[in-house]
């Protein structure tokens, strides 16, 4: 896996930080700060977009079998992106002065049924922000379980590859080994006939 996918995802997850904690502030803004914080959260999700197209290319370089992991891990990134998105789409309108004059009415008079709803749309809304918040949490925990995982697999990978060296020393020797057994067998072979063949001259000359 290159270093560049790991940069890509610590500041994907930097940048998911800031946007969680700014959409969790929209709705209690004044209008004008309100406006530049939703103008930067926008721009910031477009950031992040453009991080996990980046991610995605360096996971298309990764061999077929190293990729698995790291398509999960995108897939949960992506996951993350779309729910960054509903929940902003959500906080903008939440108390918005558009959806405040339908609910209370231009008079700011509202009914108990309206103030109910009102209540509901913001637990709901802090319901929603408490999750993202806790996903992210859960998300740079497994990021760091991903990462000694991959430590630990690339270490038993070098040493998987230093036994192979040793393997193939052991039959470069053994190899040597049977060619100088083979060429010992063959010199005792010719000892032993000149042996056999002298033996018999000697014994022909006694007869």
């Amino acid at each position: 896996m290159s270093s560049d996918f790991e940069g890509y995802e610590q500041d994907f997850a930097v940048l998911t930080a800031e946007i969680t904690n700014k959409i969790a502030r929209v709705p209690r803004l004044p209008p004008d700060e309100k406006k530049q914080v939703v103008a930067n959260v926008e721009k910031q999700l477009e950031e992040a977009k453009e991080l996990l197209e980046q991610m995605d290319l360096e996971v298309r370089e990764i061999p077929p079998q190293s990729r698995g992991m790291y398509s999960n891990r995108m897939r949960s990134y992506k996951q993350e992106m779309g729910k960054l998105e509903t929940d902003f789409k959500r906080s903008r309108i939440a108390y918005s002065d558009e959806v405040r004059n339908e609910l209370l009415g231009d008079d700011g008079n509202s009914s108990e049924n309206q103030l109910i709803k009102l209540r509901e749309e913001r637990a709901h809304l802090l319901d929603n922000t408490e999750r993202l918040e806790r996903s992210s949490r859960r998300l740079e925990a497994g990021y760091q379980i991903a990462v000694e995982t991959e430590q630990i697999g690339q270490e038993m990978l070098e040493n998987l590859s230093h036994d192979r060296e040793k393997i193939q020393r052991a039959r470069e020797r053994l190899r040597e080994t049977d060619a100088n057994l083979g060429k010992s067998s063959r010199v005792l072979t010719g000892m032993l006939r000149r042996y056999l063949f002298l033996a018999e001259r000697h014994f022909m000359v006694f007869i």
